[in-house]
């Protein structure tokens, strides 16, 4: 092997040793870098050691050397921390949309990103047993496409199903293709959902990314942008209950002090709160469907619906559909 050739694989193999072999804990001494580089066939001096080190040092790479622990070299500093990757180790682990496999898939690429001794006790992080997860391995390459088609500009069909009691996709509307403009992704309550706008009903829609198949660009420019303008994704958000559309409506709410952490967390801290003794009323925007009302019946009485009337109205039905089946 050509010495320059040979210089250039030495240095970036002793990189390579430091980044995934070292931490403060466990140092690697000149000696051990010896070893590595005779066993990929590297033949070196220890001086050698010496400024491969300091010009990696030079270069920017956080290198340190210490006489504890038997004395050597370690990395000190990396782009990522290790609690910044227990955190992200534990979104992977708890996301419902992320399937299994893939799941495993990241948290060994995330293990990379520290040294082995760290990179253990990440895969010994905590595991949400029997959690539930996606079954739809496309959703990664789906994502991917959708980030595309906003980026290109460009208008997008699909089919979108739903699971029968047999397990079995079923395509909704008779396998009908949808047509729409995909505007933003977004993550709520677990999964993932695509933001567009249908053209044909004139409105915003979201559709869950892992029930999406067969999707294809067109070569018509979006549609829509008028709607997402000054679109507020956080505010969207909060609106919609589970990802369910309703009718838009200002419902003021009656709560038991004991829920304004619910109510901020819920709407945010710029929700308009009105204490009266032992409760409080607050205001807030809302597409009125089942699920914000479920959401409101599991408080119990702690939390109560005051106005609008209409709203009232299908609390009390939703209340006496649910009593008919117990019956």
């Amino acid at each position: 092997m050509a010495k320059s050739s040979e210089y250039k694989l030495k240095i970036l193999y002793i990189l390579k040793f430091l980044m995934e072999g070292t931490d403060a804990e466990h140092p690697m001494s000149t000696k051990s870098i010896l070893e590595k580089l005779e066993n990929v066939g590297i033949v070196a001096e220890r001086k050698s050691i010496y400024d491969d080190i300091a010009a990696l040092q030079r270069f920017g790479i956080s290198i340190e050397h210490t006489r504890e622990l038997g004395g050597g070299y370690y990395i000190s500093e990396r782009d990522f921390e290790l609690p910044e990757l227990k955190l992200l180790v534990d979104a992977v682990q708890s996301s419902k949309f992320i399937t299994k496999q893939k799941s495993a898939l990241l948290i060994k690429k995330l293990s990379a990103l520290t040294d082995v001794h760290d990179g253990a006790k990440l895969n010994r992080q905590v595991y949400m047993a029997g959690r539930i997860k996606t079954m739809n391995e496309s959703i990664y390459y789906n994502v991917d496409m959708i980030h595309t088609a906003i980026n290109e500009n460009v208008q997008i069909t699909f089919k979108y199903f739903d699971w029968t009691p047999q397990k079995e996709k079923q395509f909704r509307h008779n396998s009908q293709t949808y047509r729409v403009s995909p505007w933003a992704l977004c993550w709520e309550d677990e999964n993932y959902y695509m933001l567009a706008y249908d053209a044909k009903a004139e409105m915003v829609k979201h559709f869950r990314v892992d029930k999406l198949s067969r999707i294809s660009y067109t070569e018509l420019p979006r549609e829509g942008a008028q709607c997402f303008k000054n679109f507020d994704l956080g505010q969207y958000s909060n609106q919609v209950f589970g990802m369910f559309r309703g009718e838009l409506d200002t419902v003021t709410l009656k709560c038991n002090n004991s829920l304004a952490g619910v109510i901020i967390d819920r709407f945010g801290e710029d929700v308009s709160i009105f204490p009266q003794d032992d409760h409080f009323l607050c205001s807030v925007s809302v597409m009125v469907s089942n699920n914000f009302l479920s959401w409101v019946l599991q408080f119990g009485n702690k939390m109560q619906i005051v106005s609008p009337d209409s709203v009232v109205d299908k609390m009390k039905a939703l209340i006496n559909e649910a009593g008919e089946v117990y019956k």
